[in-house]
């Protein structure tokens, strides 16, 4: 195993334990993070996501498989198992991630998923009826985007799932 797929296994060893320092090691300080939710995310963000997740997750469980990288590149696939805590339905959330690197640091981190099948298991009807318009997606990136800045700033003091249901929802 070479050292960019070393990084991506501590990567999702850390997050499997919840160690979010331990994820937040594996970033350099100018990465930057996509996926289907959070969009341009800078290395601050990406590293309170990680921490956002990891301290508001009861029954996570992560799974990680075809890690392989170069000397610039990389890639996993990943299983993240877990309870949504504002409808408190269970999701099964099979994402693709990319990896650029630089000196032994994810410099670009990207993960895709089907948001469409995501929004059914997380939203239950609402999302078989509108996961799959642009609308809802956008609705639930920008309660993402508040819920993480609100994390951030300290002003969320335990639950910030149940903002997010009823940004959504309302």
């Amino acid at each position: 195993m070479n050292q960019n797929e070393q990084l991506i296994e501590k990567f999702y060893t850390s997050f499997r334990y919840k160690d979010f320092g331990g994820m937040q090691e594996c970033y350099a300080d100018h990465a930057l993070f996509n996926d289907e939710v959070f969009s341009d995310l800078t290395a601050e963000q990406v590293r309170a996501m990680w921490k956002m997740f990891c301290l508001n997750s009861n029954d996570l469980k992560i799974e990680c498989s075809n890690i392989s990288a170069g000397d610039f590149n990389g890639k996993a696939e990943w299983t993240a198992t877990y309870t949504f805590s504002a409808t408190g339905r269970k999701v099964v959330n099979r994402i693709k991630a990319s990896f650029t690197f630089s000196n032994g640091k994810i410099v670009n981190h990207k993960d895709s998923f089907d948001f469409y099948t995501w929004s059914k298991q997380a939203l239950g009807i609402m999302g078989l009826l509108l996961g799959w318009t642009p609308q809802l997606k956008k609705k639930v990136k920008q309660s993402a985007m508040k819920n993480l800045a609100a994390f951030m700033n300290k002003k969320v003091s335990g639950n910030y799932v149940s903002q997010f249901h009823e940004s959504v929802a309302g």
